[in-house]
């Protein structure tokens, strides 16, 4: 009886345990989500303003909100990183006393504190993007003016973010290799083997690998670059939305195998006890 309690117990606790990481990578979803779409918005913002408004104090306030919500889009697309190697490299040992509350300030406090620090310092408005043929005017845009700042700020930002990202994602395409060969002689191997592969595409997109393209938007197949980029960005919501569906059908799928072991495991506990007597 003590062994069944003990087991019943340890199912208990591992589905309580997978439901917290259940509803913090959900929190953690939304709140990427969440920068993304202010990004969105404040891009179409500065875009329209810096087209047909003349008021620099605007403009300069617009120019802040967009390098707030492109740095806090980076910061979440890192804590998904993050998140992601607690997961999978240290599995059961990753309680954090108050872990939402933390990323929450890092995913927020950072580009706060850079844009304050911009901000002082009076680097944002009007800024024109030109091609590299002929200085070609591309469009007017309330962003950073100062070229230096964006390089560091954006540019050098984006890098340690992405460098930290694939270096994640590298450790989970070895976890599962061993997973696979561990597991050659199950006859749904391919069946299973194809799933991880899409869900290594879908943890592809929610790292903000597609921006790695934006390296390439400079050069000769500048135009080329940007078309995809645009595309595959302007589709992350939709592909983290997608991921949100697996990860809740999953643990929902979770959860009915754990409430099932533990009636399982009390039945079987009273059938000894009946046979003892």
């Amino acid at each position: 009886d003590v062994l069944k309690c003990s087991e019943s117990d340890n199912i208990s606790q591992h589905s309580t345990h997978r439901r917290k990481q259940y509803d913090h990578s959900v929190v953690i979803h939304v709140q990427l989500s969440g920068s993304l779409f202010l990004l969105h918005i404040s891009f179409l913002c500065s875009v329209w303003f810096s087209g047909h408004r003349e008021n620099d104090s605007v403009c300069q306030a617009l120019g802040l909100l967009l390098h707030w919500c492109l740095l806090a889009t980076f910061t979440w697309t890192a804590i998904e990183g993050f998140h992601l190697y607690l997961l999978v490299v240290r599995v059961f040992n990753i309680y954090i006393k108050r872990y939402l509350l933390k990323l929450s300030l890092v995913g927020w406090g950072v580009p706060t504190i850079t844009v304050i620090i911009c901000g002082v310092t009076k680097v944002y408005g009007k800024y024109t993007f030109y091609t590299g043929e002929e200085n070609s005017t591309i469009t007017p845009l309330c962003w950073i003016s100062t070229q230096i700042v964006s390089y560091i700020t954006v540019n050098g930002y984006l890098g340690l973010v992405m460098l930290f990202n694939m270096v994640m994602l590298g450790v989970l395409l070895v976890k599962m290799h061993k997973l696979r060969s561990q597991t050659l002689q199950i006859k749904d191997h391919q069946r299973r083997a194809w799933k991880e592969w899409v869900s290594l595409l879908g943890l592809s997109c929610v790292l903000g690998v597609p921006w790695v393209l934006a390296f390439s938007t400079h050069g000769p197949l500048s135009l080329p670059a940007l078309y995809v980029f645009t595309i595959l960005n302007s589709l992350q919501g939709l592909f983290i939305f997608l991921w949100f569906l697996t990860l809740m059908c999953q643990a929902r799928k979770e959860e009915h195998s754990s409430s099932k072991g533990t009636i399982q495991v009390s039945f079987n506990s009273n059938d000894e006890t009946v046979n003892t007597r």
